[in-house]
Formats: structure tokens, C-alpha cells, sequence
């Protein structure tokens, strides 16, 4: 695969904060967040603060308040990620936030009304936008939809849901899950079709926090593969591939007030974003020689995404009411230590893999075997005439157009010419006729002849109208052209506009902060005395100031302790939970599985380190194969497909 290297960049992170709701105003909440969109930064201000502590403030990429608007969003944030993936680069967007803060409302939206659809719906129309209007290239746009619950991973568009997919590597194409199904999309409205088919099927379950909570982490992922002609006269494609991340929430169990499945969920919840904090904390870090992508599924999949070959787009959700202090404290934080990662985003081209290269070459070889056949006239014809009115080509200024114009009329003149061959012969005949009366025969001779003249008017009649469809055709063509190009340069016109609005607040936003640090940094150079007093006065405040300064670091480190307690509290509860499973199993099998059936089935076991999991070994080994006993006494870690396999008839059915 061809890549172009490019220069490190940060991954972007923007903060968005949901309006209060009417359960937390009837419950006199009060709101602790304020949103400085113009600086873009967020202050938290602590409920339960002592007198004199200071909020804690938080500057990010940008920040959108509870009456921002979701194209103020996409036209900001993501419309240029978008515009990298259209040109081959990979592209990430994730939402990450408490439950219940708005995460699902960012990426989906509501897709009925225009106003409030999501990051996703409004990308669908930005990606086939850009191919209608491009020239001289081709595209292939799939589709594919999946979501991890419970560690496990499921393909949403798939007949069979209860079939659990594998993660695989390929050291060229990176992390792949095998098996994946993919759907070619050709407009807005399949590749929403798809979408629709994925939600149906995804896990949500009902919380106190929130009544529709996503209980898995969903992920849909469009490969955009392009073709176009190069500089050296060859076809080269490009694949650019944008992951729409829809991360579940992280939750207290104390405050989700759920029972049965749902503490589980959570916990599960919580391990994998666990361990994308700390993938976070070890790129950020820059001191770790080993990054944990492994710890879990999700960040195995986010690898390029993080520190790798991705553009990436964090968007922080957070709560505005006092009883989500914490979470939101921590998502803060989270997204702060995040916007500090750098990935070096490239180029996919020309990658051996793609599907668009196959298409063409069954495409060039289905040509090859209609021609053959005599079949694809009418077929090239149509194809012809739509490629010019795309192409804004005339239909009098190209090669291709006798053809296409001898095509609208070339079966009627076939048939004139053989009924005027037919009718000469027949006057032939009858003039070599000797056994009619020379009377007989001028009469049949003048019929003949008016039926040739009957026939040429025919003909020229036939000219006449093809030629005037043609003129019409021709015209209507040039006439829709025309008004479809002014209204497509319209749009590009106010798309532009929109960017170049987004492009001056970015800039605004990046100068007003470096503005704020400098007059931090420069304001004692600028500061002069009239006497000891003003000078001791203005020493006094900013000692104050360093003092305050100084007690937030420590009330910060102090938050920090406490947060790590709370995260190990959890951590040690579902590591309980698990043990206490673990105990279970076991004594299920010291009790009730013969210890020879249990030394058969371990014997069987071995590591599979490129799957990183234990599996069996088949009960015919293929090839020789040795097994590796040494490893069999980690066999708690696959205890559950130990259990199932003894109870489904003593392990025959795990081969």
C-alpha cells in the first residue's frame, strides 16, 4: 500500500453540554457549568466547596452550550474531517460522557426533523453530496454496523445476531474483525436504510439516569473508495474510512438504580472505558514503552484512532445539573488529558484490497462478453448520453455522438432500406415478367413506384422527427445542465461560506487564548510603580492571586485522589463480582464433572496469541499438531467455554 506521510496533529476535542432537564429543574438542581463559547472554554463550579475555592476551568478545541445547534456542530467540527476522508485519510468521531448527557442525540440526532438530526445523518448527505458533484472519478461507498456488548461483538446487520465476531491483524491494513458483513450503498436513502436495520437490533436497556441508555459501544463504519486518473495516465484509487463511534456512558451504580443485567452491563461498561483512559494516560504520558490497546476490544479497534493513522474527533458530553459534579468532573478531565494525543494522519492509496478495483475489472469483463453478444448498443447509448449531461459536454462537440444519434434511428432506417431493396426486386420482377400484358404490367409498375415514393416520404419524415427529438434532447440536456450547475455552484458557494465562518471563529477563538496568556505572561513587564505602597499593594493581590492559584492545585490534586478511589472502589466491586463467578464455576466442576472428562477437555486447551484467547484444539488434530499442556493451568480464564463445552455432549462439540 502506497501512504502519504503527513506531519503529526492533535486530536481534536470540542466539549458540548445538554440543557437541563425537566426532572432535574422540578428537583432543584442548580447548574454548575458555564460555557464560553467565544474563548472556548468550560467552568465547573463545585456544590460542595468551601468558601474562597475557585471553579476549575477547561480549554478545549471548542465548546458548544445547551442552545448550540447540531450544523453549528458538523459545519464547525466535522465537516472537514469529512472532507479528509473523502480525499483517502482515515477519520474517527467519538462521543464520550456520562449516560444520559446526550451522546446518542449528538451522533443521530433525531432523524425526522431536519433541524436536530445528528453528526451521523448529516455526514450521509455530506459524503454522496461531494460524489454527485465530482467529475471524472468513480466511487464505492460500504456500509457496516456493530456494536461490543458485554466484551462481546456483534454484527447489527447480520441474520444471525447471537454469532460472536473475532478481532484479527493484519500488519498492512491494521485491526480488522473478521467476518464483518458489508453493504454497497449507492444514495442517502440505502445508507440510512442500513443504518435503521442496525439500530433495531442494538442493546438499550432503562436506567435512572436514563430512560433509553445504550448498554453497548455502537460503531458504523463507511469505506469510501475512490478512482480517478493520475498525472501518469494511471487508474489510482484511494480508500478513506470514517468510524461513527457511539459510545455507551459511564455511570455510578449507586446511581443507576438498575437490577438483573444492567450492574453488569455497567461494569463491563466501565472496564472498557477504563482502559481507554488508560491508553489515554500511557499516549499522553510520553514516558510508557507500552501502550494497553489490548485490555479491551474497544481499544483495539480505536487503535488507529489514537496515536495512529486516523484524524480524530472527541466530542466531550456533559451534564449541567450539581448531582453530576463527579461525572462531569471526570469527563473533563478525561477529554483534557485526550486533546493532548498526536496522530500522524496518511493517505490511503492504492491499497491492494479494494473492492472498487474488483468491480471495475468484472465490469471491464462483463462488457467484453456483451459486445461479444451483440447486446450493450443500447446499453453504451443510454450510459453515453448520461456521462455527457454529467460532464456538462455538448452533444454536437464529441466523438460518441454519431453513434448515439444513428442509435435513436438506426433500426428504422434498417427496415427502410430492406422494404426499398424488397420493392426494387419486385419491380425488377415484373418488368422481366413476360407473361403479363404490357397494361398489367404499367399498372403494377406505377404502384410500385408510388409505394417507393410513399417510402421515401417515409424516410425523410422519419429524418425529419429524429432530427427534431435530437435538437429537443439536446437542448433539454444543455437546459437542465445548466440550471442543475448554477444551483450545485450555488451550494458549493454557501458551503464555502460556512467553512470560511467556521475558519474565522476557530481562529478568533485559537487568538483570544494566546492573547489571555500573554497578558499573563507579560503583565508585569507592562506594570510600573508611582510608589512602595502601590507596589507593595499590587505584590499583595498577586500573591493572593498565587495563593488561590496554589490551593486549587492542591483541592485539585486532592480531587484526583479522591477520583482514583472511587474508580478503584469500582474496579475491585466488579473484580468481587467476577471472583465470585469464578468460585461458582469452579465448584461446579470439582463437583459435578468427572475429573477425566475435565483433564480431557484440559489438555485440549492452547493459547492462540495472535487472537490473543485460549481455545481448543480440534479432537482430530490437523498436521501434526502438538499440544501445549504447560498452559492449560489458565484455565480460568476461558472457564465459561470450558463449562459449555462439558455440558453440549463432554466437549465434542468444540472443535
Amino acid at each position: 500500500m502506497a501512504n502519504k506521510p503527513r506531519s503529526s496533529e492533535a486530536l481534536k476535542v470540542v466539549a458540548r453540554c445538554r440543557p437541563m432537564s425537566r426532572k432535574e429543574e422540578a428537583a432543584g438542581y442548580e447548574r454548575i457549568l458555564e460555557m464560553d463559547v467565544k474563548l472556548g472554554q468550560v467552568t465547573i463550579r463545585n456544590p460542595r466547596a468551601s468558601p474562597g475555592e475557585l471553579p476549575k476551568t477547561f480549554t478545549f478545541d471548542a465548546v458548544y452550550d445547551a442552545s448550540s445547534k447540531q450544523a453549528d456542530l458538523y459545519d464547525e467540527t466535522v465537516r472537514p474531517l469529512i472532507d479528509s476522508v473523502l480525499q483517502g485519510f482515515n477519520g474517527t468521531i467519538f462521543a464520550y460522557g456520562q449516560t444520559g448527557t446526550g451522546k446518542t442525540y449528538t451522533m443521530q440526532g433525531a432523524w425526522a426533523e431536519p433541524e436536530k438530526r445528528g453528526i451521523i445523518p448529516i455526514s450521509f448527505e455530506h459524503i454522496f453530496t461531494h460524489i454527485s458533484r465530482s467529475q471524472n472519478q468513480q466511487y464505492l461507498v460500504r456500509a457496516s454496523y456493530l456494536e461490543i456488548y458485554q466484551e462481546e461483538i456483534r454484527d447489527l446487520l447480520a441474520k444471525d445476531q447471537s454469532k460472536k465476531l473475532e478481532l484479527k491483524e493484519n500488519p498492512e491494513t491494521g485491526v480488522y474483525i473478521k467476518d464483518l458483513s458489508s453493504f454497497v450503498t449507492k444514495n442517502v436513502k440505502e445508507i440510512e436504510h442500513v443504518m435503521n436495520l442496525g439500530s433495531q437490533t442494538r442493546s438499550v436497556g432503562s436506567t435512572n439516569m436514563n430512560e433509553y441508555s445504550s448498554r453497548s459501544h455502537a460503531i458504523f463504519l463507511i469505506t469510501i473508495e475512490c478512482s480517478e486518473t493520475g498525472l501518469d495516465g494511471e487508474e489510482h484509487i484511494r480508500v478513506g474510512k470514517l468510524n461513527l463511534v457511539d459510545l455507551a456512558g459511564s455511570e455510578r451504580q449507586s446511581k443507576m438504580g438498575a437490577h438483573g443485567e444492567r450492574p453488569k452491563e455497567a461494569s463491563k461498561i466501565n472496564l472498557s472505558l477504563s482502559a481507554l483512559g488508560n491508553v489515554i494516560s500511557a499516549l499522553v504520558d510520553g514516558k510508557s514503552t507500552h501502550i494497553p490497546y489490548r485490555d479491551s476490544k474497544l481499544t483495539r479497534l480505536l487503535q488507529d484512532s489514537l496515536g495512529g493513522n486516523a484524524k480524530t474527533i472527541m466530542v466531550a458530553t456533559l451534564g449541567p445539573a450539581s448531582h453530576s459534579y463527579d461525572e462531569s468532573l471526570s469527563t473533563l478531565r478525561f477529554a483534557n488529558r485526550a486533546k493532548n494525543i498526536k496522530n500522524k494522519p496518511r493517505v490511503n492509496e492504492d491499497p491492494k484490497d479494494t473492492l472498487l478495483r474488483e468491480f471495475q475489472e468484472e465490469i471491464v469483463r462483463l462488457k467484453a462478453q456483451l459486445e461479444k453478444r451483440g447486446m450493450l448498443g443500447k446499453k453504451r447509448r443510454r450510459s453515453s448520453r448520461r456521462k455527457k449531461a454529467m460532464d456538462g459536454e455538448s452533444a454536437t462537440e464529441n466523438e460518441g455522438e454519431d453513434d448515439n444519434e444513428d442509435g435513436l434511428e438506426k433500426n428504422m432506417e434498417n427496415y427502410l432500406k430492406e422494404q426499398k431493396e424488397r420493392l426494387e426486386e419486385e419491380k425488377a420482377a415484373i418488368q422481366d415478367d413476360h407473361s403479363l400484358v404490357s397494361e398489367e404490367k404499367q399498372k403494377l409498375l406505377e404502384e410500385k413506384e408510388k409505394m417507393i415514393e410513399d417510402l421515401r416520404k417515409e424516410q425523410e419524415a422519419t429524418e425529419l422527427l429524429a432530427t427534431k427529438y435530437k435538437a429537443m434532447e439536446s437542448k433539454l440536456l444543455i437546459g437542465g445542465r445548466n440550471i442543475m450547475d448554477h444551483t450545485n455552484e450555488q451550494q458549493k458557494m454557501l458551503e464555502l461560506k460556512r467553512q470560511e465562518i467556521a475558519e474565522q471563529k476557530r481562529r478568533e477563538r485559537e487568538m483570544q487564548q494566546e492573547m489571555l496568556l500573554r497578558d499573563e505572561e507579560t503583565m508585569e513587564l507592562r506594570e510600573t510603580y508611582t510608589s512602595l505602597q502601590q507596589e507593595v499593594e499590587i505584590k499583595t493581590k498577586k500573591l493572593k492571586k498565587l495563593y488561590a492559584k496554589l490551593q486549587a492545585v492542591k483541592a485539585e490534586i486532592q480531587d484526583q485522589h479522591d477520583e482514583y478511589i472511587r474508580v478503584r472502589q469500582d474496579l475491585e466491586e466488579a473484580q468481587n463480582e467476577q471472583t465470585r463467578e469464578l468460585k461458582l464455576k469452579y465448584l461446579i466442576i470439582e463437583n459435578f464433572i468427572p475429573p477425566e472428562e475435565k483433564n480431557k477437555i484440559m489438555n485440549r486447551l492452547y493459547f492462540d496469541c495472535e487472537e490473543d484467547q485460549w481455545k481448543f484444539q480440534p479432537l482430530v488434530p490437523a498436521g501434526g499438531y502438538k499440544p501445549q499442556p504447560h498452559l492449560a493451568g489458565s484455565i480460568a480464564v476461558h472457564i465459561d467455554h470450558f463449562l459449555n463445552c462439558w455440558l453440549t455432549d463432554s466437549g465434542s462439540s468444540c472443535n
